[in-house]
């Protein structure tokens, strides 16, 4: 939302400006402007959530593929290399925060990536993901298949509003995606580090997701609570593991 023009373009360092005149020394490159230099792709996140006039001038850049600096002279344009392109992301739900012009949307080709529905699948993912995380913290943890697989089936059936078995519940506002279910495990796994002799069980993972479900709407809790005093609590009855769930949760969220 605080995106400006220079951000895309290009700044100025105003001390060598006053000093020297505009030169390329005094010239701050934004990340669009280095991949049009090197050829790269660059990522603009949440391209919804800039304002549509900001939005509106990455038009020209990827029309002309040249940016202007009319400051230098000689030197104003910049031509991009072969190889540089424009990847914006944004989320569904934030459709209506700030529409795209129809020129900008002709500029690029749209991909949609639903949520992952695929059980065994988004299990594989996350625990891929955490070993990753895990090994840059040079934390080890013994993480079980059966509690990331416990993490991944509460995070699919609050986000589809409809529970394994095929009961409707409701679902939540929260975003509940694969990617914060990878940061859920990450902190509970750290958790587990420090506090459970490195040994991740559903205790820390109900305890970091109420970070997840609690920072969007308050209903969200109340839908959690009974998501925890109807379906968590019938499989705790046949299940050790949902069952570590369910006491960890009532004794968090009362």
């Amino acid at each position: 939302a605080g995106t400006t023009e220079d951000h895309i373009k290009y700044s100025w360092n105003y001390a060598l400006l006053l000093a020297e005149g505009p030169s390329q020394r005094a010239l701050v490159p934004s990340p669009l402007y280095q991949a049009m230099r090197a050829g790269k792709l660059v990522r603009f996140e949440e391209i919804t959530r800039c304002p549509p006039e900001i939005q509106d001038v990455l038009i020209s850049l990827m029309s002309d593929k040249q940016l202007m600096v009319p400051e230098l002279g000689d030197d104003a344009r910049l031509f991009a290399q072969r190889g540089f392109n424009i990847i914006a992301t944004a989320n569904l739900r934030d459709r209506g925060v700030h529409e795209m012009s129809s020129a900008l949307k002709r500029r690029f080709n749209f991909e949609t990536v639903r949520p992952i529905r695929d059980h065994q699948f988004e299990v594989d993912l996350v625990m891929a993901q955490l070993a990753r995380e895990l090994a840059g913290s040079e934390a080890p943890v013994n993480v079980p298949r059966d509690v990331v697989s416990l993490l991944v089936t509460t995070f699919q059936e609050l986000r589809a509003g409809q529970t394994q078995e095929g009961t409707a519940i409701k679902g939540l506002d929260a975003v509940m995606s694969t990617a914060e279910a990878v940061n859920v495990a990450y902190a509970a796994a750290l958790q587990a580090r420090h506090f459970n002799g490195g040994e991740l069980t559903p205790r820390e993972i109900a305890g970091q997701l109420q970070g997840v479900v609690l920072k969007d709407s308050a209903d969200d809790a109340k839908r959690v609570r009974h998501y925890f005093d109807t379906v968590v609590r019938e499989r705790a009855r046949r299940d050790a593991q949902w069952k570590s769930f369910h006491d960890a949760a009532r004794a968090l969220w009362q």
